[in-house]
């Protein structure tokens, strides 16, 4: 098998992309909608303060959001785009000062939020084993969105995020391919068949996975709810995108599979012997 990432981690390389909520004025708890019919025990407009945000920006219910129902916020991750808005953007002035502020720090959370994301992509896209023509071009895309994060609130509301967004994609693609396109050389033709079977399906709510090689699979945008990866190995398997809510990934090994997020590691179920990239943290309510 080939080295998937070309570098070491360095812990640097996502340190402004992860989540740091005593920086931030609980703008994940303003600016997010949910619902009961999304599985909230509650309803909450996009704009509307929660309804256990405290005065100093702290839940009142933290401790007990799973019991409580509200187990979509203990897997939320805003990749750091809170504390980037509230200490950055703002400079320390928060929400409350007036509902006009609300409203726009709201709007611009939901777009850094984006723009972090992009960032968190294209920051591992550009350690793996790629050629340095696109990581030449990776490396540009990267410096240009962390301008455009730095920018005022004005000017991040007004950008073209569709536009931007396309050319990150563009690039994300491309080095995606290149790293499957090398572990698939590795992998027999008739593994392939499958895989290519497999690339087929987006819906694979439920599917039991555990005999199929996934070494190397587009799992691009799956819907993978509730599928079993138990003991699966995933090395170089792409997930960007994947939705793996309640999928179990007991004794999985995603330790070099590509563009995995931290979101997705909390709303899916494993334990301690679930092999997970140096970026990302377990989960403490996962099985030991």
């Amino acid at each position: 098998m080939i080295d998937i990432h070309k570098n070491i981690y360095d812990n640097k390389l996502f340190e402004e992309l992860k989540i740091d909520c005593k920086k931030c004025f609980g703008l994940c708890c303003v600016a997010l909608y949910f619902s009961a019919s999304d599985g909230f025990p509650i309803d909450k407009e996009s704009g509307k303060p929660c309804i256990n945000l405290q005065p100093d920006f702290k839940c009142s219910v933290h401790n007990s959001l799973m019991k409580r129902g509200f187990k979509g916020c203990t897997a939320y991750d805003c990749f750091g785009s809170g504390q980037k808005v509230a200490q950055v953007t703002y400079k320390g002035i928060d929400w409350m000062q007036s509902s006009e502020l609300t409203n726009q720090m709201s709007e611009v959370f939901l777009i850094m939020r984006q723009l972090h994301e992009m960032l968190w992509y294209l920051k591992e896209a550009s350690v793996l084993n790629i050629s340095d023509t696109i990581k030449s071009k990776i490396d540009l895309i990267i410096e240009e969105t962390e301008k455009i994060t730095n920018m005022g609130p004005e000017q991040i509301i007004n950008l073209d995020i569709i536009s931007h967004r396309t050319k990150v994609n563009l690039l994300l693609s491309q080095a995606s391919e290149s790293v499957m396109g090398k572990v698939k050389s590795f992998i027999k033709t008739s593994t392939l068949k499958n895989m290519k079977k497999l690339s087929k399906n987006i819906d694979l709510i439920g599917a039991d996975l555990r005999k199929i090689n996934l070494i190397g699979a587009d799992l691009r945008g799956r819907f993978l709810i509730a599928a079993n990866l138990r003991n699966t190995d995933l090395s170089g398997a792409n997930l960007i995108g994947a939705d793996l809510r309640d999928c179990d990934i007991r004794g999985a090994n995603l330790e070099n599979s590509i563009f995995l997020t931290q979101l997705q590691v909390n709303t899916a179920k494993g334990d301690s012997s679930t092999k997970l990239p140096a970026s990302l943290i377990r989960p403490k309510y996962w099985e030991k």
